[in-house]
């Protein structure tokens, strides 16, 4: 992770021992990881010395800047999840957006971080994030690897997202049979704290989220996110 280093990550402590883990895999036993990012924005873009910009932005504007899709295709990676958050009924932090990134192997992902044209781009984040998790995850259906990246889409669709701290994944799994499920390989990026399960449930609107959290209920404090994630790029729960 030294390259990594080398980039300013005001929003968040990094996992170096994960990071290791991740550019040390395998080639054998590497392949397709999915990076889910939970994001929170500065409500003024955050710049300073000489990545200062000419004039204040919001820090969603600077995250727009910073969108890596050009570096991503380069890399062989896709962006298969996008959305904003409209509604954070579990957790004792909110948050503002959600994008999940299929990477096609572990070490991509590491390799990245010390490209020049990511560089260029990842000033933009590091000023309009106030904090970000990013959870390495890997499907229960791993069909899902080989799917295409959808097309946008013009229709707005609400997708529950559940994000857990659990030691019984297949019990959480079970509570929400409906269910697109996640399991955590790692957190690379946090406040200090390690996330298990990631979850996704497609609703008719935002209104049948709180039953959804209600359902899971009986959670430790500080140990789950539910959300209403009013999604444009959808790989997971729709076709």
């Amino acid at each position: 992770m030294s390259e990594a280093d080398r980039l300013k990550h005001a929003y968040g402590k990094i996992n170096k021992e994960y990071g290791f883990a991740l550019a040390t895999c395998p080639p054998e036993k590497d392949g397709p990881i999915y990076m889910v990012n939970l994001m929170k924005y500065h409500e003024v873009a955050q710049y300073d010395g000489a990545d200062t910009e000419a004039a204040p932005i919001s820090g969603r504007e600077a995250d727009d800047k910073y969108n890596p899709a050009s570096v991503l295709n380069k890399i062989g990676a896709d962006m298969v999840f996008i959305g904003d958050v409209t509604g954070n009924y579990t957790g004792s932090e909110d948050w503002d957006r959600i994008a999940v990134v299929r990477y096609a192997t572990r070490k991509s992902f590491i390799e990245m971080q010390s490209r020049k044209d990511f560089g260029e781009k990842h000033v933009h984040k590091n000023a309009g994030m106030q904090r970000t998790v990013i959870v390495c995850c890997r499907p229960e259906d791993t069909a899902i690897d080989t799917r295409e990246r959808p097309a946008p889409s013009l229709e707005l669709r609400t997708v529950a997202m559940i994000v857990r701290q659990t030691p019984q994944r297949d019990a959480a799994f079970a509570a929400l049979p409906e269910a697109v499920n996640f399991a955590a390989e790692g957190t690379i990026v946090s406040d200090g704290r390690m996330w298990d399960t990631v979850q996704f449930i497609p609703v008719k609107s935002a209104d049948e989220v709180p039953a959804i959290a209600a359902r899971i209920s009986d959670v430790e404090p500080n140990t789950t996110y539910v959300m209403a994630v009013r999604v444009t790029l959808d790989a997971f729960t729709s076709r």
